[in-house]
């Protein structure tokens, strides 16, 4: 047997069909949508296209109307897990995992999909052309199809879910005196990445298997995906346009990226007021600065730099745009409302900052009251509670509200909808045509995930137990609890809207009351709760990509195996390549620099340290008591909006039930917790990336000294956009 044909019976697909003539199906109801999609190596048979031709026109409004109308279920049966695959694979993983690692210390988050495909696509030409010809057999046993593309590119997405639970380590590492060691920090990821696939495993009937788990970011990589491989530059315009794109961009990126970042952020308002100054300049900056993390509301900001923006906007569900834009413009009100209010005394603390203040608005050393991660009460006495912005705590009322409306919603919105299709699948009853195409294959069954389950438990609770973490085996076992339950109801959220909800503030407030006074043990039960319910939904999310493309479930399941390992050991290399080379950046600014940027780790550690503080802060007597009713206010809201849409189900043409209070609430309070905002122009952002990638080594400083470019009008100190630099 070759090596397809090996590996093939492991992942359970079978022998390969000829593809001379047709497209693979079993039956009538598996074929191509239109007489459009042929086969790279001939036309299909016609009798497969009767039942399955789009309408014309068709406005894609659901889930639904996207698996039917819009991808199709073509399956050509080519092979997926095979030698090539996985070294490519490999190769995709160091470079994609290591990129969003490198994104988490940027001024706007960004999270790099399905773009860099591209090059596994373009290097699979050359891999093995050069060898002795048995060897060029092994390596290059066919033509590079479809399926073991996206399983290279699987193996790298798998990899970078990791670089969210990596943040707990870079916030240690940051901000505590407590000794970091590479077990700890690569057991500890490999618990929180398996525990989350093994749930992504139990909860597949109501996160993957339904029709209106779209995902909808999954949808330009998809078709990414079918174009590179079923159409031609010769007679596809989408493909020549594709390349075109990429070629262009690749070019392009190195001018806001580093010779002239000011085009990441052009403010026309920002330029008429460069030379004001005090209040009046600190006003405008507040209003309209938006080129570093919190230097202000971006207003009017419009940026021309696609690497802060990617393809998955494209895709986004117009009712998510809505819901996005109505909460930005919340917030904007709001942050103006209770900082020149002077709400929970925060006028006299900056307007926009995520890290902890003293009582005069200085910078609140963490380690001078916590020793060892550790509370000491007799310092706190003499070194005063630490305050934080008013604009920080709006949205940390409005991050609750959207925890506790998110679960209410799932519940009183489509609670009925889930209990059906879990009732059905037990049935194997499914109303997804795609996932009824995907019968043919070999199903990795439920009990295939209970032992990544009991695995990655192990490692967490030798972790918890060997390693001087702070935290106790009850905290640990409760995160993972809180966790399991929250998991599901943040993935429905995102597999039908696109987007989901935060949930780490509710993870430390109940660290808060499990490990009090312990900032490092409350970062570790956000790891084993929050960052394992990322992890579940990036899974799940592949997982529905595996079935728009038709890759064997069992070959899904080793390969995201595969790439949640590996990733542990990138993203722990690439994130002390950063730290090391700029600890200082990262620790003692408060907007850092265009290139790196504090927000998110600072963050981090702000909340970790006040709800170790939930006694002195949170409490009824506290001055931020508010905060955790946030949670009860998000639940009441809900239930409100749900009576409302019963007596009101449209207001014109718009139908109230596609407001989502949950998503709401998130955008309005997004910039308090880490970058400013602004309007994106449209290019392509696959070239962007590989750019960012070149710089980050070569430049950046994210493997040594930084080599930054001249100052000159369009690269200037301080401000990006030139609005006044007013401390």
């Amino acid at each position: 047997m070759d090596q397809v044909a090996i590996l093939n019976s492991i992942v359970g697909q079978g022998p390969v069909p000829p593809l001379e003539g047709k497209a693979f199906a079993t039956d009538k109801n598996i074929g191509l949508p239109n007489d459009q999609e042929k086969v790279a190596v001939g036309k299909p048979d016609e009798s497969f296209l009767h039942d399955n031709i789009s309408e014309e026109g068709h406005i894609i409004r659901t889930g639904r109307d996207a698996a039917d109308h819009l991808l199709s279920i073509r399956d050509d049966g080519d092979p997926s897990v095979i030698f090539r695959s996985m070294v490519l694979g490999t190769i995709m993983a160091c470079f994609q995992a290591s990129m969003n690692q490198i994104y988490l210390f940027k001024p706007t988050n960004v999270t790099i999909s399905g773009s860099f495909i591209v090059s596994s696509y373009t290097s699979s030409a050359t891999v093995g052309q050069h060898c002795y010809p048995e060897l060029a057999k092994f390596i290059n046993p066919s033509a590079f199809r479809l399926k073991e593309h996206f399983i290279a590119a699987i193996s790298a997405s798998a990899a970078s879910n990791g670089a969210v639970g990596i943040s707990v380590f870079t916030v240690q590492n940051l901000f505590y005196d407590i000794k970091l060691t590479p077990t700890t920090v690569i057991l500890s990821t490999l618990s929180i990445g398996l525990f989350g696939y093994g749930l992504t495993g139990i909860f597949r009937p109501i996160t993957v298997w339904h029709v209106e788990a779209v995902y909808w970011t999954n949808i330009p990589t998809v078709k990414s995906l079918r174009t590179l491989h079923w159409d031609t530059i010769r007679d596809s315009k989408p493909l020549r346009v594709f390349w075109y794109s990429f070629g262009g961009m690749f070019i392009y990126e190195f001018f806001p990226a580093y010779i002239f970042p000011w085009l990441n952020s052009v403010s026309i308002p920002c330029l008429a007021s460069m030379n004001a100054t005090g209040e009046k300049g600190a006003i405008l900056t507040n209003l309209f600065g938006g080129s570093l993390s919190n230097e202000g509301l971006g207003i009017l900001n419009i940026s021309f730099d696609w690497q802060y923006i990617t393809s998955a906007a494209t895709s986004m569900p117009l009712k998510l745009q809505g819901n996005y834009a109505i909460g930005i413009v919340v917030c904007w009100i709001a942050f103006l409302a209770v900082y020149y209010g002077d709400a929970w005394g925060g006028r006299s603390l900056p307007f926009l900052s995520i890290s902890l203040r003293t009582a005069d608005g200085g910078r609140y050393v963490s380690t001078e009251v916590f020793v060892n991660g550790v509370l000491d009460k007799q310092k706190l006495a003499e070194y005063g509670l630490p305050k934080v912005t008013s604009t920080y705590v709006w949205a940390m009322i409005i991050g609750n509200a959207a925890i506790g409306g998110v679960i209410t919603h799932c519940i009183i919105f489509w609670g009925k909808d889930i209990w059906t299709a879990i009732k059905n699948s037990r049935k194997g009853v499914f109303d997804d045509r795609h996932h009824n195409a995907m019968k043919r294959y070999k199903e990795a069954p439920w009990y295939w995930y209970i032992p990544i389950l009991v695995v990655a438990f192990i490692l967490g609770l030798v972790v918890v137990i060997k390693e001087d973490i702070t935290l106790s085996p009850g905290s640990y076992v409760t995160a993972l609890v809180l966790g399991t339950v929250v998991a599901p109801f943040s993935t429905i959220l995102y597999s039908r809207f696109g987007n989901g909800i935060a949930t780490n503030q509710l993870m430390k407030m109940v660290a808060g009351l499990t490990s009090p006074g312990r900032p490092v043990a409350n970062l570790y039960f956000s790891a084993w709760s929050h960052s394992v319910i990322s992890q579940s939904l990036n899974l799940a999310c592949d997982l529905k990509m595996g079935e728009y493309l038709k890759v064997p479930p069992r070959a899904m399941w080793l390969t995201q195996i595969y790439g949640t390992v590996l990733g542990a050991f990138i993203n722990y290399v690439a994130m002390i390549s950063v730290v090391n080379s700029h600890r200082e950046l990262l620790t003692d600014s408060n907007s850092g620099s265009s290139t790196w940027s504090p927000a998110y780790f600072q963050s981090l550690n702000t909340s970790a340290t006040t709800w170790a503080l939930a006694e002195y802060l949170y409490s009824k007597s506290g001055q931020y008591f508010i905060v955790p009713l946030g949670l009860a206010i998000g639940a009441g809201a809900v239930i409100l909006h749900r009576i409302f849409v019963i007596f009101g189900p449209r207001i014109g043409r718009v139908s109230t039930s596609d407001l989502n209070l949950p998503q709401f609430f998130a955008y309005a309070g997004y910039l308090g917790f880490n970058q400013t905002q602004s309007c994106v122009i449209f290019t392509f952002d696959g070239g962007s990336l590989f750019v960012l990638f070149i710089l980050s080594f070569a430049v950046f400083g994210a493997g040594g000294p930084s080599k930054p470019f001249p100052t000159w009008w369009g690269n200037p100190e301080g401000n990006v956009d030139h609005c006044p630099n007013v401390e």
